[in-house]
This record gives structure tokens, sequence and C-alpha cells, in this order.
């Protein structure tokens, strides 16, 4: 099957490859994140619409409830720099709660309702 949107499913892709190999080579579950968001991003690739859409939308609000939970018990051994800010899983939870929202809400807009069936 040829994917309708190509440079979504190879980044699913590469972001599945990158979830394989921190799961292979980390002992933390940390490859997990990558591994969903790819993955949801291959499915969005060969099946775009509002169901694909909206898999995609609620797998970033799971990772982002975890990403947070995970940010709030590393905060005691965080530094208050700009980089702590940026790079540690509570932004990049809030992040993905927020964009899942986002992704939702776009699922069921009319731009995606009235979209014509498109031939697979």
């Amino acid at each position: 099957m040829k994917p309708v949107s190509i440079v979504t499913a190879a980044l699913g892709c590469v972001l599945v490859l990158v979830g394989i190999f921190f799961l292979v080579v980390s002992r933390g579950g940390y490859g997990i994140v990558p591994l969903a968001i790819g993955a949801t991003l291959v499915y969005l690739g060969f099946r775009p619409g509002r169901t694909s859409l909206a898999v995609f939308g609620h797998t970033c609000i799971i990772i982002g409830c975890v990403l947070v939970t995970l940010g709030i018990y590393l905060l005691p051994y965080s530094r208050p720099s700009l980089g702590h800010v940026f790079f540690r899983p509570l932004f990049w939870g809030m992040f993905s709660i927020l964009g899942g929202v986002c992704a939702n809400y776009h699922a069921f807009c009319n731009c995606i309702k009235r979209r014509p069936a498109e031939k697979l």
C-alpha cells in the first residue's frame, strides 16, 4: 500500500526506529514515547482522515500525561535553568497534551468533515 502523505509516514518511520533503538539501548522504557507517536504518524500517513487524526490526538494526550507525571517526579532534581525548562519531560508533556487536544478538535472540524472521500 502506498502512503498518501509521504512526509508524515517517513517521519513516523524514523520515530519508530528511534523508539526501537532507545528501547534496546536504554534500561528505562523511554523509547515507548517516540515509538507510540511514530506508529500513529505512520497510520496517519497511510490512512489520513478523521479517525486516524483522532487516534493521533488521543495518543499525544496519553503520552503527554505520562511525560507530565515523569516531569513532576524529576522536578526536585532539575535546576531552574532555561535548558532544564525546555529539555525536561514536563515541558514536552504539556506541549504534547495541548497538541493532542488541538488534533482532536481538528479531527471534528468542518474542514475535515467537508473533505471528499479520498481514494486509497
